[in-house]
């Protein structure tokens, strides 16, 4: 049976990333040329879709030429919004006028998917509200002040509910676009593209690929205090009692604060604070799991462990494995 046409359309904003244009583009067109190869008609109708006929993204580098724009296009099946570049309040304004017409094709019954920071777009469309989202990691916390009503799940690479798609940071978007592709062409078709661009079509997580790094623009300066301390202080055994007594302040009321402040618990945070330590060290040393596992103010293996891969989605081991700059040159 013959598979209906799918029709795409890849938003460009303007200052997107020519790269979360081009990407999604080159992969669903080799689609339809794999397709072809097989004589079996091609799937995907690609489109580039704009607010003008040549649209400045990359700063103003590149010009991207737009073979539609949104007037053009009453109806889509899928809508593809890339990353934007720069200061992202000035690209939500720049590209306001494509927010209702995504919503349009949504409630027209048209699937969408963000890429990257470009869930800040699609937030902005309100069609978020109440579901998860993902995004890059280093955008999180912006994300979280910007748009509270989303529930935000940085860990995950790819989201996907009431067809309201996301992807995390940078080139993740590849995953999403492959797990699109084996939703509509097969697991065959996605293996294959996978193969032929060199993606890693398990990956489910960018866990491994954060670098925490603590909100401190909030405002509070005794948890400013308390942040600090923790960071320079890390190899210690740290308490919430123990900060609390430092700060003058109560459990209970250095508990909230720190939690609406960082979006982590003291607890979380002293956590993260050490595995990235940890992170740093068996990316660039030579000391076994047990040693770095002293360094950072450990003193349990299994809660070492636990900790580690919760937070990264690896064992110690592993990562030290994929990421260790001597092992990495001798493999």
């Amino acid at each position: 049976m013959t598979q209906a046409t799918k029709h795409i359309s890849i938003l460009v904003p303007r200052g997107a990333i020519l790269g979360s244009i081009e990407g999604p583009r080159l992969v669903f067109a080799e689609v339809n040329a794999l397709l072809q190869r097989l004589g079996r008609p091609p799937l995907f109708q690609i489109q580039l879709v704009g607010l003008s006929a040549d649209t400045p993204v990359c700063g103003g580098l590149y010009q991207v030429h737009t073979e539609l724009l949104l007037a053009d296009v009453p109806r889509t099946d899928l809508v593809v919004i890339p990353a934007v570049d720069g200061d992202l309040e000035q690209a939500l304004e720049a590209n306001r006028d494509f927010l209702p017409w995504i919503v349009a094709r949504y409630r027209g019954g048209a699937e969408v998917a963000s890429l990257c920071v470009g869930a800040f777009l699609l937030a902005a469309t309100g069609l978020l509200k109440g579901r998860q989202c993902t995004t890059h990691w280093a955008a999180a916390h912006y994300f979280r002040a910007r748009f509270p009503d989303v529930q935000l799940v940085e860990d995950r690479l790819i989201t996907d509910e009431h067809g309201i798609y996301s992807s995390g940071g940078a080139f993740s978007y590849l995953n999403l676009v492959l797990y699109l592709i084996e939703k509509y062409a097969g697991r065959d078709v996605a293996v294959t593209c996978a193969k032929v661009f060199q993606i890693d079509i398990e990956r489910v997580s960018q866990s491994a690929f954060v670098i925490f790094n603590g909100l401190k623009e909030h405002g509070d300066e005794p948890i400013k205090r308390a942040q600090t301390y923790i960071e320079d202080n890390y190899q210690e055994k740290l308490t919430v009692d123990q900060l609390a007594d430092m700060l003058a302040l109560g459990r209970r009321n250095l508990e909230r604060r720190f939690k609406k402040a960082t979006a982590n618990s003291v607890v979380e945070y002293i956590q993260r604070v050490k595995i990235e330590a940890a992170k740093n060290s068996l990316e660039t040393s030579r000391e076994n799991v047990n040693e770095v596992m002293y360094q950072v103010g450990y003193t349990d293996p299994k809660a070492f462990r636990v900790a580690f891969k919760r937070i990264t989605g690896l064992s110690p081991r592993q990562y030290r494995d994929k990421y260790n700059r001597e092992r990495a040159t001798a493999a």
